[in-house]
């Protein structure tokens, strides 16, 4: 995209607009938008094209925010969470602070990853739905849109994760739900306190389905 990164939040209401507007969003908050720390910033925003970074230097915005100078948060809506990143440390430069976006960036449906995990783990949703399927099938789009779909009903209670059962770090979770390659694609619900869990191996991934199983969950 041609648009400039970091978007430039001058008041609160450019902040608030900026924040709701994405499943994820990064603000940088700098009292000199000039200085070293603002540059990395800037770097990682260029590397990280898919996740919108603002950028704000407005005293408002920062106390708004109960943000310090050279903080960076992370917003995410899925669990209404925030999480922050301390500049002003040395060793913070662009490349840990687009690592610190990509292990917080749970969206509506987090594709699971060595990286991704780090935040699944540390979501504050107690509920986990899985979709173990094979991302390379013919049928996969239509199966995430279905599946993205019900994410929205369940924004808050529930995070929706995509497992692609290509991938080689992928099979220990799979191994862990007893399932085998032919039974795929499954939904599987895990409950984190106490790993109570379920699993399902619908003919046809639909939404129906995948909230008739959530609710039995659930309750």
């Amino acid at each position: 995209s041609t648009t400039e990164k970091p978007v430039l939040l001058n008041n609160i209401a450019d902040a608030e607009a900026f924040v709701s507007g994405a499943e994820v969003a990064v603000i940088g908050f700098f009292q000199e938008p000039q200085s070293p720390e603002a540059e990395q910033f800037r770097l990682a925003a260029g590397q990280v094209p898919e996740v919108p970074f603002g950028l704000s230097s407005s005293a408002a915005v920062l106390s708004h925010y109960g943000a310090s100078a050279n903080t960076v948060a992370l917003f995410r809506r899925v669990d209404n969470d925030r999480r922050d990143l301390d500049m002003n440390n040395r060793d913070v430069d662009a490349k840990k602070l687009t690592r610190f976006v990509r292990m917080n960036e749970l969206r509506l449906v987090t594709e699971y990853d060595p990286v991704t995990s780090i935040g699944v783990m540390q979501s504050s949703l107690e509920f986990n739905l899985l979709l173990i399927t094979d991302k390379m099938s013919p049928k996969h789009p239509e199966r995430m849109r279905k599946f993205r779909a019900a994410a929205e009903l369940y924004k808050g209670k529930i995070l929706f994760i995509l497992l692609d059962s290509n991938l080689k770090s992928n099979e220990r979770v799979v191994s862990y739900f007893q399932l085998k390659k032919s039974q795929l694609p499954a939904l599987a619900i895990f409950h984190t306190p106490d790993d109570e869990h379920d699993v399902l191996t619908p003919d046809e991934i639909s939404i129906e389905r995948i909230q008739d199983f959530c609710n039995r969950f659930l309750q």
